[in-house]
This record gives C-alpha cells, sequence and structure tokens, in this order.
C-alpha cells in the first residue's frame, strides 16, 4: 500500500489541461503503478485532493484547476470549495455537460466523462 502526500496530488492534478478530466481512482492506480504498491490508500487519497483543493482556492494566484479531477464514475466533489455548484458552474464554463442522477440522495456526474479523460 502507498501513501503519497498532497503535494504529489497537487502535481499531477495540475497536469490536466482546460477540457479534460481525471478521476481520483485514475491517481490512485498511477500512483500505486509508479511505486510498485498493490494500491495507494483510498481514504487519505480524498482527503488529500480536498486539502488539494482548499489550498489552490486560498491562493491568489497559482491556481491548482482542482474541480478537473472527479469522484468515481465521474461524480462531482461536495467537499471542494464552494461545493457541487462551484464544480458545476467551472467544469460547464469548459464545456462538459453536468447531469443529476437520484431522487432522494441526489447527485451530479459529468455527462460520458470517459470521452474527456486525460491519461496520465
Amino acid at each position: 500500500m502507498y501513501f503519497a502526500p498532497p503535494i504529489e496530488y497537487d502535481k499531477v492534478m495540475r497536469l490536466v489541461p482546460f477540457g479534460k478530466l481525471l478521476t481520483l481512482g485514475t491517481i490512485r492506480d498511477y500512483f500505486a503503478k509508479q511505486s510498485g504498491a498493490d494500491f495507494t490508500e483510498p481514504i487519505t487519497a480524498g482527503i488529500f485532493v480536498s486539502i488539494v483543493a482548499w489550498a489552490s482556492y486560498q491562493r491568489s494566484e497559482d491556481e491548482t484547476p482542482y474541480w478537473r479531477t472527479l469522484k468515481a464514475n465521474g461524480e462531482l466533489n461536495a467537499k471542494y470549495p464552494g461545493g457541487i455548484e462551484a464544480q458545476k458552474e467551472k467544469l460547464e464554463a469548459e464545456g462538459h455537460t453536468i447531469v443529476q442522477k437520484g431522487r432522494k440522495n441526489i447527485r451530479y456526474y459529468v455527462k460520458d466523462y470517459e470521452n474527456a479523460l486525460f491519461a496520465l
């Protein structure tokens, strides 16, 4: 098992260009492969991606495009600064379509996110 520090998540998340997307699972798989581990620890991965997002949000310059990193299956991350609405707005500005799923437990996803995935 590999534990990547938040700065490594930041470095990878900065690679994603305008209009492209990444999932947390893809980042975890990338780190595991790079380190020769079986997998990257999932709980800290989610926490560290949130840390990267909030740190970027608090900087006045040198922004990390954290909104391009999605949860599994293209789901938006409510824990990002501004929540779902802010991430939705940023993704739509880059040409992505956001869809709502569920009746009671409503979640938001990027439609056909697979077509916009960035390869690490």
